[in-house]
């Protein structure tokens, strides 16, 4: 039986590949690795961030599963996203064992979470 490792790739529909990968670049800091018209892949702290066109079958959405990126300030990283135009869907809240997470919408409509876990590594 196969051994499930990790996660390790979100992928986010967007209207306007071009735009929404500048837009990515400037939020995670990072440079795309792949980058083609049908897919631009960038490496975030060893877990991939993938944009794809958005078509019929893949919208931009916040409905579903959430993936959250880890951070080491989360309300600085909250801060940051929503001066870039991303919507805020949830503040920063303490869930508990000094977990922070809070939850936006980038300018495409796709739901993006940031935590902070001290239980876990986010550093990159």
């Amino acid at each position: 039986m196969p051994t499930f490792k990790a996660l390790m790739t979100a992928i986010y529909p967007v209207p306007n590949i071009v735009t929404a990968k500048e837009w990515y670049a400037e939020a995670f800091q990072v440079q795309p690795y792949f980058d083609e018209p049908f897919y631009v892949g960038f490496n975030v702290g060893g877990y991939e961030l993938g944009l794809v066109p958005a078509e019929d079958k893949h919208q931009p959405s916040t409905q579903g599963v959430v993936a959250y990126w880890g951070v080491d300030d989360t309300a600085g990283a909250f801060a940051q996203l929503l001066s870039m135009g991303a919507r805020e869907v949830s503040g920063v809240q303490d869930v508990g064992g000094g977990i922070l997470v809070a939850t936006v919408t980038d300018p495409f409509g796709n739901a993006i979470g940031i935590i902070h876990n001290p239980h876990f590594g986010t550093s990159a």
